[in-house]
């Protein structure tokens, strides 16, 4: 039976892939820092059968301990979040660029021959576009005095409107956050190595997961659980800018699943695969739909018209590739997703922190 290690195995995507391993005839062995901000005081529960090590991977004596035995890698041990990310800058490439490079020099003498990395949409910076007449755009990016200005949408250089479309992974990245930055020396590290070591390397950038399980008294997690926590207490959700940006709302059973192909799929080998629903969601309409699966119709979300530095306006993915060369195909939906997610968020408790994130990000100017 094959072993697999999970670096951050005990993260909220760790456990559904840790599961989805186990559930597919896999022994899995999991590395994870459990820090305070993911985990709070409690240690995340995972079933008896998988061997759990407490560590950072930036200690090599740790990894090289967790290797031992081990036929294939998935790599999720991760800072996330875009706004810390701006200001807790040598947290996030320590943790998430260090933390790789340790990593792979410890699989070298390894007889490891598989590897999947979680990357993130992140990398993309604005989505892809078309002008009205469909003619394709590459690089796009808002300049900050139109968004201090209150234009929110892209415009092209003579004016026109300009069209949100799915983007796809040959679309030229644009790393506007420190965050960003860290996922995609991420992705690069591991492709470079495993060229390099006849290691068969796959990076997964997974757009805005979702599910029972985040953490929701971390205010840097994902929108989801930030408006959940929000709604649990009462509070309206905080949307910046004007809430029509779009996103793309994944759930963490189908990322699970994504991972476990990835692992088997020999055609997936050394590429970089999006993996989302293939939908776009408005931002305030997904904050609707969350209060009115909450009951608490009557709370409505509140728009700050401001931006936050390192935001962008419109990605959602395009995932024919991750359907041809995974055979990936989501299941679960947003909008007919929400119960489980709603009836966690009930019994789990949150504190709702999203105030103080905003206050950190004011107080260093990182938002106009």
């Amino acid at each position: 039976m094959a072993m697999i290690f999970v670096t951050g195995g005990s993260g909220f995507i760790g456990r559904h892939v840790t599961q989805e391993l186990l559930d597919n005839g896999y022994q899995v062995r999991v590395l994870d820092a459990l820090i305070d901000q993911v985990h709070g005081d409690t240690e995340a529960a995972l079933p008896e059968s998988v061997e759990v090590i407490r560590g950072d991977v930036r200690d090599r004596h740790m990894v090289d301990k967790a290797l031992e035995g081990v036929t294939g890698v998935i790599h999720l041990a991760a800072e996330v979040g875009v706004g810390q990310s701006m200001y807790e800058i040598a947290r996030y490439v320590g943790a998430n660029d260090l933390g790789t490079a340790v990593l792979l020099e410890a699989m070298i003498d390894q007889p490891i021959k598989k590897l999947v990395v979680a990357s993130s949409m992140s990398v993309y910076g604005e989505g892809r576009y078309t002008k009205p007449d469909g003619d394709m755009l590459g690089f796009l990016r808002r300049r900050p005095e139109q968004v201090k200005g209150g234009q929110w949408d892209l415009r092209s250089e003579d004016g026109q409107s300009l069209v949100p479309v799915p983007t796809d992974e040959e679309k030229p990245v644009d790393l506007s956050s420190i965050y960003a930055l860290t996922k995609y020396a991420q992705e690069q590290q591991c492709l470079i190595f495993a060229e390099a070591y006849g290691v068969e390397a796959v990076a997964l950038r997974l757009f805005n997961v979702f599910g029972a399980g985040q953490a929701l008294s971390n205010p840097y997690t994902g929108v989801l659980a930030n408006f959940a926590a929000r709604l649990a207490n009462h509070q309206p959700p905080m949307i910046f800018e004007d809430g029509n940006q779009r996103r793309d709302f994944v759930h963490v059973r189908d990322v699970a699943k994504a991972f476990r192909l990835a692992l088997e799929k020999p055609k997936a080998a050394g590429q970089v695969i999006n993996i989302g629903s293939g939908r776009a969601y408005r931002i305030k309409d997904v904050a609707t739909l969350l209060a009115d699966a909450m009951g608490l119709e009557n709370i409505a979300p509140e728009i700050l018209n401001k931006a936050r530095s390192g935001d962008i306006r419109n990605c959602f993915a395009d995932i024919s590739k991750a359907r041809e060369l995974l055979g990936f195909e989501p299941t679960h939906m947003l909008e007919n997703s929400l119960g489980p997610f709603v009836e966690w968020v009930a019994n789990a408790g949150a504190i709702d922190r999203a105030a103080e994130m905003k206050r950190h990000l004011e107080e260093r100017g990182l938002v106009s």
